[in-house]
C-alpha cells in the first residue's frame, strides 16, 4: 500500500528477522525475568512502598488552576498543560456544546525493547494515574506530555527518556502520531514508539520498573484493570510485524477501494466543530458548581478536580481537573473470516475532537446509559446477546487515567455468526488484519479504541483467531 501523501513513513524496518522474533516473544507467556504469576505482587510492592492518594475537592481549592473571567475556561497559571474548553457541534441530525480538553502539546508513549537469550522484553513501569479505578497499572516505559519532559512541573526528570526524545541511538521500531479520545480530546495527538536497543547494552532498571514479554503482557491484557491504555496503543503499533502482509487478493475488499470508502466518508459527514468559550456550554445545561461542571440530568460525564499524591511520580503532589465519565462504556469488535483470512468490522466513526473528524472505530463503541431508546447503535443489542460461546475476549479497561476519572469500558471481541445482519449501514466495512495493520502505519486512520481492541486480538493464541504463520517482511525499497 502507498502511504498517503500527507503522512509521514512510521515505522522503519531494519531487521527481516523482527516477525519471528515478535512471535517467538509472544509465546513466551510464563516469563523468566519477571515471571508472569510474580507481577502481581510486583505491583503491590510498588503500591505499598509509594504513598498514593487521590481526593475530590473544590476548584476554588485546586492549587494553580482557575477560570478565565472572560471565558470562563478552567487552565494553569502557567498556561501549560492543557485547558477545559467548550465546543460547538453540528451534524445532520444533531447540534450541542459541551467541555472539551484541550491540549495542543504532542506527548511522548514509548515502550524500550531489548532482547534477552533471544527473547525480545518490553521495559513496563508501574505508574499512578489519578482516574485509574486501581490507581496503579503497568504503562510504558515513557509516558509523558510535553510538558512533563520539560519541566514545566519543575519535578525529577522523566526516567529513559533519552531513548526517544532527541538524536535516536538506538533501532526505530514503530514511531506514529496516534490521536486519543475524539469525544473528550480536541484533536489531541502522541507519539507512540518502541525503540529497540541492542542485547549487549546496558539499560540500567529504575524502581517500579520490570523487563516483560509480549507474551506476558498479552497475558495481563485478559485481567480487568491493569495494562493501561497507553501501553495498549503502542502494542497496537505492532501489528504490522505480527500479521504480515500476504497477496492483496486474500483481503475481502481491496485496500485502495477501502481508502477511497473512507475518504468518502470524511468528504461527506456533515459536521461543523468550532471551539467557544466554556462559559457559552450553559446554553446546553452544563453547570458550574462549586466541585464540578455538570449537566443537571446526570448524563454524558462531568468535570471535577482533584488533589493527589503519588510517591513515585516526577511530582509527588499536584492538583487537576479531570473528566468524569457517567457509565461504563462498550467498546465491542466483531470478527470473521474470508477466504480463511480474519477480518474486522469497523466502521468509520465521526468524533468532533479527530483531527480529520472521522477514524476507523470499532464495530460498537457507546456508553449505553446515555443511549435513548431510539438512538442505540447499530449492533449494539447484537453483540450484547451473542452465544457466549462466540466471545473471544472479554475485559474491563481503563481510559487515559491521566485526565479521565473512573474511564472504564468493556472491550469485547465477538466472531460473527449466521445471525449478525448482512444487510449493514454504509458506514461499516470489513477490513482484514493486514490491511488494519498497513493503516497503523500512517497516522490519524485508527481511533484509540480500535487500536486497545486490535492490540487484545493480537494477544488471542492464534489456534483461537486462525491465520497463515508469520512470514519475515522486507523493508521496502
Amino acid at each position: 500500500m502507498t502511504a498517503p501523501a500527507h503522512s509521514a513513513a512510521l515505522l522503519r524496518c531494519e531487521d527481516p528477522d523482527l516477525p519471528a522474533r515478535l512471535a517467538r516473544s509472544a509465546s513466551e507467556r510464563a516469563g523468566t525475568i519477571l515471571p508472569t504469576d510474580k507481577v502481581d505482587a510486583w505491583l503491590e510492592e510498588s503500591r505499598q512502598a509509594h504513598p498514593f492518594r487521590v481526593e475530590r475537592l473544590p476548584f476554588a481549592e485546586a492549587d494553580g488552576w482557575s477560570f478565565d473571567e472572560a471565558t470562563g475556561n478552567l487552565g494553569h497559571r502557567s498556561g501549560r498543560f492543557f485547558t477545559v474548553e467548550g465546543l460547538r457541534v453540528s451534524t445532520e441530525t444533531r447540534r450541542w456544546r459541551q467541555p472539551i480538553i484541550r491540549q495542543p502539546e504532542i506527548g511522548i508513549l514509548g515502550i524500550l525493547m531489548q532482547d534477552f537469550d533471544g527473547v525480545p522484553h518490553f521495559l513496563m513501569q508501574a505508574k499512578m494515574e489519578p482516574g485509574n479505578p486501581n490507581l496503579l497499572q503497568l504503562s510504558p516505559t515513557v509516558q509523558a506530555t510535553r510538558s512533563n519532559f520539560t519541566g514545566v512541573h519543575k519535578g525529577a526528570p522523566v526516567r529513559y527518556l533519552e531513548y526517544f526524545a532527541g538524536p535516536l541511538r538506538h533501532r526505530v521500531v514503530a514511531d506514529v502520531l496516534q490521536s486519543e479520545h475524539g469525544s473528550w480530546f480536541y484533536r489531541k495527538s502522541n507519539r507512540n514508539m518502541v525503540v529497540e536497543v541492542d542485547a549487549d547494552a546496558e539499560v540500567p532498571l529504575a524502581d517500579d520498573f520490570c523487563w516483560l514479554t509480549l507474551g506476558q503482557i498479552h497475558e495481563l491484557l485478559a485481567r480487568d484493570n491493569v495494562v493501561n491504555m497507553d501501553v495498549r496503543t503502542v502494542l497496537s503499533c505492532l501489528t504490522p510485524f505480527l500479521w504480515p502482509s500476504g497477496p492483496e487478493e486474500e483481503a475481502l475488499t481491496p485496500t485502495a477501494e477501502l481508502l477511497g470508502w473512507l475518504t468518502g466518508q470524511r468528504a461527506t459527514r456533515d459536521i461543523e466543530v468550532s471551539r467557544i468559550p466554556l462559559r457559552e456550554t450553559e446554553a446546553d445545561g452544563w453547570r458550574r458548581g462549586p466541585d464540578e461542571i455538570a449537566r443537571p440530568d446526570g448524563r454524558y460525564f462531568s468535570v471535577v478536580a482533584v488533589s493527589v499524591r503519588a510517591g513515585n511520580r516526577e511530582v509527588s503532589s499536584w492538583h487537576q481537573p479531570l473528566f468524569a465519565p457517567r457509565g461504563m462504556g462498550v467498546a465491542a469488535l466483531v470478527v470473521r473470516e474470508f477466504g480463511g483470512v480474519p477480518h474486522v468490522l469497523l466502521q468509520a466513526r465521526a468524533e468532533p475532537g479527530f483531527r480529520g473528524v472521522v477514524e476507523l472505530g470499532p464495530t460498537v463503541q457507546c456508553v449505553p446509559d446515555n443511549c435513548e431508546p431510539a438512538d442505540r447503535p447499530p449492533l449494539l443489542d447484537w453483540v450484547l446477546s451473542v452465544d457466549p460461546a462466540r466471545v473471544w475476549y472479554d475485559t474491563v479497561h481503563s481510559e487515559e487515567g491521566g485526565r479521565f476519572l473512573d474511564a472504564v469500558a468493556r472491550y469485547t471481541i465477538v466472531e460473527a455468526d449466521s445471525t449478525l445482519p448482512t444487510r449493514l449501514p454504509p458506514e461499516f466495512a470489513w477490513f482484514s488484519v493486514p490491511q488494519l495493520g498497513g493503516l497503523l502505519r500512517h497516522e490519524h486512520y485508527v481511533s484509540v479504541q480500535a487500536r486497545t481492541l486490535l492490540a487484545c486480538l493480537n494477544a488471542l493464541p492464534r489456534t483461537q483467531a486462525p491465520s497463515r504463520p508469520p512470514t519475515p517482511v522486507r523493508c521496502p525499497s
